[in-house]
Formats: C-alpha cells, structure tokens, sequence
C-alpha cells in the first residue's frame, strides 16, 4: 500500500549536504563517508545508507555499494528498502498516542481493550506486550534461521493464531523476563484495530504516515514501485545470496512488512524526537529503564530497544541484522538529541546493524560517544594487527587516550571482543581479549573471555591455561578452594 496524503516538509530539504552549524562539517562528511567504505569492506556490505541529524538538521546523507548486485546499480539516496521490524515502533507510538490521550492504562491488561484473548493471556499488562516481557509464545516460525522461512502457511486472521496459541504454555511468567516475540506486536496492532475500528495500515497511515508526509512508506508490498528498490541479499558461506522477502499478511504489519526511504525513515525519527507524535513528556515516561518482578533489567523502553551510554540514553530498533534506527539524547529530550538511520540491503557476514550504528556514532562525534569511539578502534586494530602484536604498548595508548572509567573501559573491550567473535570469527576476536587481560590483569572475567576465544579457535592448550587463571582469580584472597 502506498502511502499518499498532504505535504509536508522534508527532512532531507533541511539541508542536503552536512550543515555548517555542526563543527567540522567537511571533516565529519569525509569521515562518515570513509566509514560507510570500511564497513562494506569489512563486513561485505551489498549497499547502504546513513542519515545522520543533530537537534533537528542533517549534519549527513550518504549512501555507498549497490542496489542491485547483477545489474550493478549503485544505491540511491531515494530507493526504497525493507525495514523489517522497524514497523514496531509506528505500533509503539500509536499506542503511547493511545496512552497520552487516556484511552489506554499500560498497567492494565491488554484484554480490557482487546476481548478474545487466549485465556492465559487475560491478565497480562499493556505494557507487557510492549516491552516483550509478556511471556506469550512465539506465532510466527522462522525455520530458515537465517532469513525469511519463506514457505511459512500464515493463518487466516489475528484471532485465529490467538487461538491456535491457546494451549501453548507461557515461556515465563508476564514482567518477570524479556523474549522478543512477533507475538507481542501481533496483540498490539489487534487492539489497535478493536479501538478504532479500521485495519491497522488505514490507522498507521492517517495517524503517523499521512501526518508526516510520508510519502514513500509502504505497509506491504502492494504497490511498491517497479524502481528504486533495493534488492536483499544474505550472507551464505561468506558470500552474498539474493533473499526473498517474506510476503506477511496484512494483519502482521504491526510488526514487519514495512518498506520506506532513508528519508522517510529520518523524518519520523525526528517527529518523534520533536514531541510530533507523542509528547515529550509521555516519552520521558516511557523512555525510561524497565525493572521486571524479581530486579532484572527490561531491555526495552516502549517497545524501543534501550540503552545508556556516555551519559547518554539510547532508544531505537533494528531490522534485524540490515536496518537500524536510534535516537540518543540526554534526560530532557530539549538539546544535543541525536537520530540515525542505517540502512543496508544486506551483508556477507551478517553483521549485526548495532554494530553499524555504533560505527556511525563513532565516526559521527568520538568525543562525545567514547565507547563507540574505542569499539570502531579495536576492531581496525585488531584486524591490522595479529595477535602477538605489542599489547602492552597498545594497552598503554588506551589508558592515555581514553575517557572512560575502569569498568566502562573493560567491559566496552570485552564487549568488542565478542562482537568481533561474532560477525568475525574468534580470529580477530582473540587479540582484544588479550588486550583485556593486560589492562586488567586481575579480572577473572577478562581471562575466562580469552579462554572462550582461544577454544573457539581450537588452541587448547592456550584455553586451558587462561581458564586456570581464570579460575584462581576467582578463589576469594585467604581462601584456597573457590567458594569458601
């Protein structure tokens, strides 16, 4: 479905190239630019597209790589991608537009608002679904792993997969724990239907989409121009497949199914960092830290994945491994509010769009961002240089450099580490935990990290020996056996 409504203002015709306003825009243009270049290198990138706006204007628009691979078309700054799941945060504004209005209580269960839940599900909280700590079963089943199961049989309707999930037992008991399910996405977007009585595309699009002036956003395939689209792709065996997408029911668009524009995806970030949409001080509300029954840590705020960092709070999504899109602002929403947009059309290792974003916020302002700063760091260190390399010296530039605590420090490298495990093998992994383990020689943590690397690479005899220190660090000083 095509969006169509009035006009409205632009992101991008704010300013097209960097703004002066923002320091070092030439510098910060060139760096951003260059980023976007080693990150398609270094992960096999197909083709890509940053937006990057601070406190309401552009400070970058790029793109890099290709659209289409057997054609060669290169990426546009108006072609159109999938962003998966991003379509959960048009169902979590909508909501907290609900919320803002007093038509919705988020402590009250979902089933006050939505009759003909599973029996089950009657007393979970709005605010539950929202945050993925409902405990409901997952409907939807990704078989493939690794991209769409694209022979998956849908049932007719919302109501039927609520029924065919009755007899399913809760995967833990409601606001005590966070599993990331379509589940939760597929009840909101169902109460919102009961509310205001339409399908959920005519309610996102009147309410969010036409309002903005949206006009290069789809709910489903269904009219997306021949043009201009980008062509997905996977990685498979470290080389780059073409991957269908997954043709979802329309009462799924909830939460998957939308395609949009760099730009269109930027202007609704910024409508919402501007109080547009929902309020600022409903956002405050929201945007806060979730404490679960028992003292666990929600990861999501509203249904936006959170975060805090350098003094900053975090709040965003992905789509899965392609796309994501994160706001970063202090406590008030009022000033120094960042928005990104990372878009790809996918990779030959899969990497994981945090690990973009964090690319970009690094490149975007280090001073400002130091963890993301020292994670793009290590990882270009660790890839120049094998281990082996002088970690002491490496260590020492760190400490001189950096701006971070001791404990900020350690778990920012090892964090690194395990990224770099993950979208690059234990191989260029090994070298950072190394390098935490010299700048913390007496954390258990730091070496057990380095033992895990040293088996994944099937040296076990390093593993053994790094585990044992691990070990010992562990014992508590006086005591001869851990545990005592």
């Amino acid at each position: 479905m095509k969006v169509r409504g009035l006009m409205a203002w632009l992101l991008a015709l704010a300013c097209l190239s960097p703004c002066a306003a923002f320091a070092g825009d030439s510098v910060l243009s060139r760096s951003l630019q260059r980023q976007l270049e080693v990150n398609r290198e270094r992960y096999g990138i197909a083709g890509q597209a940053l937006l990057v706006v601070h406190d309401g204007r552009v400070i970058f628009r790029g793109v890099d790589g290709e659209a289409n691979l057997e054609t060669h078309r290169p990426i546009a700054r108006t072609d159109v991608f999938p962003a998966y799941s991003l379509a959960k945060l048009f169902t979590s504004t909508l909501i907290m537009q609900l919320v803002e209005q007093g038509q919705v209580d988020p402590e009250a269960p979902a089933s006050v608002y939505l009759p003909g839940l599973p029996a089950a599900w009657r007393t979970i909280a709005v605010r539950d679904f929202l945050d993925h700590s409902s405990g409901v079963p997952e409907y939807f089943d990704n078989r493939n792993g690794a991209g769409a199961a694209t022979d998956t049989v849908f049932a007719g309707d919302a109501a039927s997969v609520f029924a065919s999930l009755a007899e399913r037992p809760m995967q833990f008991a409601p606001g005590t724990d966070t599993r990331y399910t379509q589940t939760n996405y597929l009840v909101l977007a169902a109460l919102l239907e009961a509310h205001y009585r339409k399908p959920y595309a005519r309610i996102a699009e009147r309410r969010i989409l036409r309002r903005l002036g949206m006009r290069h956003t789809w709910l489903g395939p269904v009219g997306l121009p021949r043009r201009g689209v980008v062509t997905s792709y996977i990685g498979r065996e470290g080389r780059l497949r073409e991957d269908k997408d997954l043709a979802w029911p329309a009462y799924a668009y909830g939460h998957a199914g939308l395609y949009l524009t760099l730009d269109d995806l930027g202007r609704f970030l910024q409508a919402m960092t501007s109080g547009e949409l929902v309020g600022k001080a409903t956002l405050r509300r929201f945007w806060q830290p979730r404490t679960l029954t028992g003292g666990k840590r929600g990861w999501f705020a509203a249904g936006w994945e959170y975060g805090e960092s350098d003094g900053y709070r975090q709040v965003g999504h992905d789509g899965g491994t392609r796309v994501r899109a994160r706001i970063v602002f202090k406590d008030l929403l009022d000033a120094d509010v960042f928005a990104f947009a990372y878009m790809t059309n996918g990779s030959a290792r899969n990497v994981w769009s945090r690990v973009l974003m964090d690319s970009a916020m690094a490149a975007t302002a280090p001073e400002r961002f130091p963890a993301e700063a020292l994670a793009e760091k290590l990882t270009a260190h660790a890839l120049a240089k094998p281990a082996g390399s002088d970690m002491r010296a490496w260590a020492q530039s760190i400490r001189m450099n950096g701006a971070l605590t001791d404990a900020e420090l350690e778990r920012t490298v090892n964090n690194t580490g395990y990224t770099l495990r993950e979208n690059l093998g234990a191989g260029a992994a090994s070298p950072v935990f190394e390098l935490n383990t010299v700048l913390f020689p007496a954390s258990a943590n730091a070496w057990d990290s380095l033992a895990e690397a040293h088996a994944a690479r099937g040296d076990t005899d390093a593993a053994t020996a790094a585990r044992e220190k691990s070990r010992q660090l562990a014992i508590p000083a006086g005591s001869d056996h851990p545990g005592r």
